[in-house]
């Protein structure tokens, strides 16, 4: 009969070995690109993700208010029609890191997304769309914030 001290001791050996040999699961990181989150552009961003010189399309766009009454909780929306797109970005041109959000995109995605940025101030917006061969569209919209949501 085995008392808890028992199995304690060789649960522990198993799971040393288990260790030892790369099985155990390792903790959760989300994988982000640090220079384009420290960009202070939108063509540093684009660069820091191996794009080239961003070019304005038609077949991106961005929608969001014309005026913001709460800049903490702004709800943009971005959407391509463009043909190999792999990933979307949304960037505030005045926000102390332009980078405000990256979707990865596929095949099985539809590649629309909508979410809430927080901007400081009034500012050009920017959805940005690129393609597999790092050819890189955007879209711009200013929007006005009445009430600031970085510490105004």
């Amino acid at each position: 009969m085995s008392n808890r001290r028992d199995v304690l001791a060789a649960s522990l050996r198993v799971a040393g070995l288990l260790a030892a040999a790369g099985l155990l699961p390792r903790a959760a990181q989300a994988a982000w690109n640090s220079a384009a989150f420290q960009a202070k552009n939108l063509a540093d961003a684009t660069k820091a993700y191996g794009g080239s010189a961003p070019a304005a399309s038609n077949g991106v766009t961005l929608t969001g208010p014309d005026i913001a009454e709460n800049g903490a909780v702004v709800p943009v929306g971005c959407a391509t029609t463009l043909p190999g797109v792999t990933r979307l970005m949304l960037l505030v041109e005045k926000n102390p890191n332009v980078l405000a959000a990256v979707f990865d995109v596929s095949d099985s995605v539809e590649p629309s997304f909508n979410t809430r940025v927080k901007m400081g101030q009034s500012s050009n917006v920017y959805a940005v769309a690129m393609t597999g061969e790092g050819k890189v569209y955007f879209a711009q919209k200013e929007i006005k914030v009445t009430l600031g949501g970085c510490g105004g």
